[in-house]
């Protein structure tokens, strides 16, 4: 059995073309400059994506057939590996290390506390379920039993996450 990380998880949910990203990005830039440490991890949906350069060793060594690349610089160290099934979210987050919250764009059915995200342009429908939604971000005010958000209110949107997440007393 998969056990658990420690390090704690939210995640930004919604419908595609809400803001997810801006807002994630704004708020890792809010909570960076706070000194906290962060990991993000970015569901994508579909096989087949590639994180490597066309012709580069590491490209090359992995089309040859490894099952695992590293690759090791002086400031950075990135890895991937060829995976025979789809990871749930903990078991991404096993592998995440030394930070102090680990923000996510997706996994929305990982029932992990989530910040929905919504664009009244884009769709009203809500995509997570009542029992993980921490808080509602939307251009748009909706009492839906959370705080909510303005999609510019990136300051509360990390003040929230600070307090429920990463002030420990």
């Amino acid at each position: 059995m998969m056990k658990e990380t420690a390090i704690p998880i939210v995640t930004f949910i919604g419908r595609s073309g809400s803001g997810k990203t801006t807002l994630l990005e704004k708020v890792i830039k809010e909570l960076s400059g706070r000194g906290y440490r962060l990991a993000v991890v970015k569901h994508h949906s579909h096989a087949g994506f590639d994180i490597d350069v066309e012709g580069k060793d590491s490209w090359r060594f992995a089309r040859a057939g490894v099952q695992q690349v590293v690759i090791a610089a002086p400031d950075k160290l990135a890895t991937y590996w060829k995976l025979d099934h789809e990871l749930n979210l903990d078991e991404v987050a096993a592998e995440v290390r030394d930070v102090d919250l680990i923000l996510v764009e997706g996994y929305r059915n990982s029932n992990k506390p989530s910040i929905e995200v919504r664009r009244a342009a884009n769709s009203m429908e809500l995509v997570g379920t009542p029992e993980q939604r921490i808080a509602l971000v939307s251009d748009v005010p909706e009492d839906v039993g959370v705080p909510y958000f303005d999609l510019n209110d990136v300051g509360g949107v990390a003040r929230l996450i600070e307090e429920r997440f990463l002030k420990h007393s």
